[in-house]
């Protein structure tokens, strides 16, 4: 029985699987892959504070080419002022609600309901599931990545299926993505009433010298697929509910998004450099949450790009814009390219997903598979 591309996005939504919880979502679309002739394997990773993570990987075919399809079955937080429940799908107007029907429930199931219409393909067809590409993605797919290496599991190419259009289906692919650094900076001080201010030291002087300075770096200009690196401030704190008191501390954070020009180890170091210049006494924390990535255009990307203008009459901008996301990983391993929904309600109140769409990106996959094994 071929697979109801309505009903198993309906019933994925319907799984409350906000990060790092999976409440039968990943579940779900095992019985689904498994219907039309994956093995599907499930796994647990990690421990708290970032873990247990559920993921799945799934394989059909054998031999070359080996097509990867990458998404993940946790969601955000729906957040307050829905009309009706995030995670009761309904349908109204033609359009399919609920907490993932774009970000990216709506995808995985175009995928399989992609790979029922080509249950007897040529090569290697696999699905890499992660529980956890909205948190901390500490035990998500890098473990998987860990895991397939370890199984001698090596795909050609990956196609990511995260919602990448914006006006319309169609009209952007990702072909790589900005690297991300967050930092916090702590400036010790002695605290002192400010009536004695000979008795303490004002961290606040040094920390403002500081921001000013990162706030005024230009890390780059940009090149041909990435707009200029940008380092934000996004957060200034003394923690002093009083008015009559000097802090003891002072403490800033800002996030750097890199592009393929930087790395992510020397734009901490730089930023250390500015900061002891000031304050040799401070401290910085800092987390790289990954690199950044390009895959540069070619026979893959090309092969998208024609599997959408044949479905959607639309010829797709190549794009490196946005945020990160799981495919910083999986390009270690190979040419990997975004493609997905429309992203105008991903994280939104109300999310939902035009039913058509999610007809032709169902159209789209299946052409992208028949393409790549048609050349194998």
């Amino acid at each position: 029985m071929a697979l109801d591309l309505l009903e198993l996005t309906k019933a994925l939504i319907a799984c409350p699987s906000v990060t790092p919880a999976d409440a039968g979502a990943q579940g779900v679309l095992a019985e689904a892959l498994q219907s039309i002739g994956f093995a599907v394997h499930r796994f647990t990773s990690g421990s708290a504070p970032d873990g247990p993570i559920q993921n799945l990987f799934a394989i059909r075919g054998a031999g070359a080419p080996f097509l990867a399809f990458a998404g993940h079955s946790d969601v955000v937080p729906p957040g307050d002022g829905w009309t009706g429940s995030a995670f009761t799908p309904r349908i109204e107007n033609d359009l399919l609600y609920g907490r993932g029907a774009v970000d990216m429930k709506g995808a995985l199931a175009a995928f399989a309901a992609a790979a029922d219409q080509l249950r007897d393909h040529s090569g290697t067809l696999a699905l890499i599931v992660t529980g956890d590409e909205e948190g901390p993605a500490t035990y998500g797919t890098a473990a998987i990545i860990d895991w397939m290496q370890a199984q001698g599991y090596t795909p050609d190419m990956i196609l990511v299926g995260e919602p990448t259009s914006s006006a319309r289906l169609g009209d952007t692919i990702k072909i790589g993505r900005r690297g991300s650094v967050n930092m916090w900076i702590e400036v010790p001080g002695t605290q002192g009433h400010v009536a004695y201010p000979h008795l303490a030291d004002n961290p606040i002087p040094a920390l403002a010298r500081i921001v000013t300075k990162l706030s005024e770096l230009e890390l780059d200009r940009g090149n041909d697929w990435f707009q200029p690196s940008n380092l934000e401030v996004t957060d200034v704190d003394t923690g002093n509910g009083a008015t009559n008191v000097i802090p003891g501390a002072a403490r800033a954070r800002i996030n750097i998004r890199f592009n393929d020009l930087q790395r992510g180890a020397d734009r901490v170091e730089r930023v250390r450099a500015i900061v002891a210049a000031e304050a040799p006494a401070a401290k910085v924390e800092a987390r790289i949450s990954g690199e950044a990535f390009l895959t540069r255009p070619g026979e893959f990307s090309a092969l998208i790009s024609d599997a959408i203008a044949e479905i959607t009459g639309v010829v797709p901008e190549l794009s490196t814009t946005g945020g990160t996301s799981d495919a910083r990983f999986l390009s270690k391993l190979a040419p990997t390219v975004e493609f997905g929904l429309i992203n105008a309600t991903m994280h939104k109140l109300d999310e939902a997903v035009a039913i058509p769409d999610l007809r032709a990106l169902t159209e789209i996959y299946a052409a992208i598979m028949r393409r790549v094994f048609a050349a194998g």
